[in-house]
Order: structure tokens, then sequence, then C-alpha cells
């Protein structure tokens, strides 16, 4: 055979080889048909779940969820139903932040109608009819207890979450709270459960930056949380604050609002508006409502704006510590009656005097 026969097979067997490739391509399925897969920027939405005095926010992205506690041992079916209403078939991770009732209470519930791949809980038992609820349900299922570790990164759809508490045993309960730190993109949202100001001196020296978009108010918008230096590190555009209507503890306390206030914080709370969504695109955050304009703290005191500085008010002053407080802040209230002191006079003055201005309600 010579060499121009052989060249004309060959063309041959590759012009064939053409049709049936291009035959087979043209039996594929549209790609309309294919399931289109999320975005590297899919959304993100955060549900702060209105639980009443208590805790529980659902967190989606892609196709998966998140729940960070569960409200109180009534609020188990609520939370479920809100869960399902969502879409929510399984659950990613589900966070117990600490086991205090009105923050695991509902998890027993939830952990039993949905599955769970990971659940993360801090390393403290409680003698409770709550935490052994749980813990019946999580043995029942087969699952185990992830322990928080300190900046430990977890993957969440587009998104992804760091440890940044406890970094060891606390006494009071509230110190052990798994805090969270979840990025999307651009955006930065910080869950603390009710940490406490011990707690978040610890925070402050882990090595990661805290700054965040949106702040879930530590402890229900209580004064023993959120204390000036925590605040000042996390420096966020929002903060959420979850809790009851006219609950008995006074939350938000008026010193927190306070400082929420005079720092610019756009602030958002389910016991004035109920449910509360944040929508992330990995740039941008956007609300299914507007920040509250209210600034009434829990027990009805009114926060003013920033206070003039010139203007005379009445302070309540420690004489042991030497400082000086609003009357509605906690400090104030709980102070025993033989070292209290009210004096009217302005800031300058009581600086004056040799009085500090209380760090909670920043007088």
């Amino acid at each position: 055979m010579n060499i121009k026969k052989i060249l004309l097979s060959a063309a041959a067997l590759l012009s064939a080889a053409g049709v049936l490739i291009s035959s087979m391509l043209g039996s594929q399925k549209p790609t309309d048909d294919i399931p289109t897969a999320n975005p590297v920027d899919s959304s993100l939405e955060v549900h702060f779940i209105d639980v009443g005095q208590g805790d529980s926010t659902l967190i989606l992205c892609g196709d998966e969820a998140m729940l960070i506690d569960a409200g109180d041992n009534d609020k188990g079916t609520l939370v479920q139903d809100y869960l399902t209403a969502q879409g929510v078939k399984s659950l990613k991770y589900m966070i117990g932040t600490h086991p205090d009732a009105d923050h695991i209470g509902g998890m027993d519930v939830v952990l039993y109608k949905f599955d769970c791949e990971t659940i993360i809980m801090p390393d403290e038992e409680k003698d409770t009819a709550t935490y052994r609820d749980v813990i019946d349900v999580m043995k029942n299922k087969r699952y185990t207890n992830t322990l928080p570790e300190v900046g430990a990164t977890y993957t969440f759809g587009d998104a992804e979450f760091t440890i940044l508490s406890p970094a060891h045993g606390y006494d009071n309960s509230n110190n052990n709270s798994v805090v969270i730190l979840l990025t999307h993109g651009e955006n930065r949202f910080l869950f603390s459960g009710d940490a406490q100001e011990p707690a978040e001196e610890d925070i402050l020296k882990c090595g990661i930056s805290l700054k965040a978009d949106v702040y879930k108010a530590g402890h229900h918008g209580s004064s023993t949380s959120s204390s000036e230096d925590f605040l000042n590190a996390v420096s966020p555009t929002y903060a959420v604050i979850s809790c009851g209507e006219d609950n008995s503890y006074g939350h938000p306390h008026a010193e927190v609002l306070n400082s929420f206030r005079m720092t610019g914080v756009k602030v958002f709370r389910t016991d004035e508006q109920g449910s509360i969504l944040a929508k992330s695109d990995g740039k941008t955050i956007t609300w299914n409502c507007s920040p509250t304009e209210s600034w009434i703290s829990g027990n009805g005191t009114h926060v003013s704006e920033v206070p003039d500085a010139d203007a005379v008010n009445t302070y309540v002053c420690n004489s042991n510590t030497k400082k000086f407080h609003y009357p509605d802040c906690s400090s104030a209230v709980d102070m025993k009656e033989e070292n209290r002191v009210e004096i009217k006079a302005t800031r300058a003055e009581m600086i004056k005097q040799g009085y500090e201005p209380c760090k909670g309600c920043k007088p």
C-alpha cells in the first residue's frame, strides 16, 4: 500500500471518529436539566429565631444547615417547626453553647427530629433533667459530642466558622459558652452565647481578629457581657439581642444599649421585632426589618442619645470602689446601701472629685 492510500485511510478513520464523538455529545441531556451547583458566593441566611427569653439561631448556606441553641424546654417544637418551614431536612452542625435550659432546652426535640452530622458542646455536665434529655437522645441516635477547641475551623457550605472559646473550664457556666466567628465572603458574624467578661478577656488574647459585621449580643444583652474592650475589638455594624418581652432579668440592660448607641451600632431585638433574618451575599448584608428605634431597656429605661458632657446628672457613686454609675446600671442597683452615694454633678466634676466612670454603663 502506497503512502497516499495510507493517508486517505487514516483520514477516513478520523472522520468517522469525529462523527461518532459528535453523535455522543449530541445525545447528552440539555444543560438546563443538570442541577446547577451553588456559586462560590452563594447566599447565607442567619435566622435569629424568636424563642422568648432564650437563644436559637438557624444558619443556612447552600444545602447545609446549622443550629446554634434551641431555646427553652417549651420551645423545642417551635424551633422544630421553624426549621421544617425553612426546608431543613438535616443538620450539618448543632451547637449547644452551654447547658443552661434557655439554650439547650429544646435541643432534644430537634435532635430527635433531624439527623445531625456534628454536635459541638462544651466539656460541662449539668445535673438537670434538661441536660439528661439531650444526652439521652444523643445516646439513642449514637451521636458523640465534639468538644470545642479554640482555633479549630469548620467548613460550612461556602462559609466557615472558627471556635473562639472556651479556652478552659470556668466555674460560671455562662463563661463555658461555645463562641464562634462565622465568615462568609467579606462578611463576619460573631455568636457568643452567654459568655461574660472573664471569657471575653480570654477571647481577646486568642490571637484571632474579632472584627465582625454582626454581633449576636452576649447573654441576651446583659451588662455581664459586651465589655468595653471586647466591643471595641468586635466593632460591629449591627447587634442582635435575643430576649423575651417583659423578661424578669431586665434584658437588655440599659448600659449595653447605651454602649451600642454611643458607638453607632444598629440594634435588632427579638422581644420587639420577633424572628430576625439577615442575608449575606458575601459582600453586603440585608435584613427583613429595620433596626429598632425605641432604645428602651428591659426594665423600661429609655436610653438617651450620646450624653452631654456638660450636663448635670444624678449619679450613683460607690464610696468604696470610687466608681460612679447611671442610676439604672445593674452595679448601682445591686450596690450595698452603706457604699451608696447619690451626687448631682457633671461628668467632669465627678472625675475631678476622684470618681471613675463605670465601664459598663459608661456615664
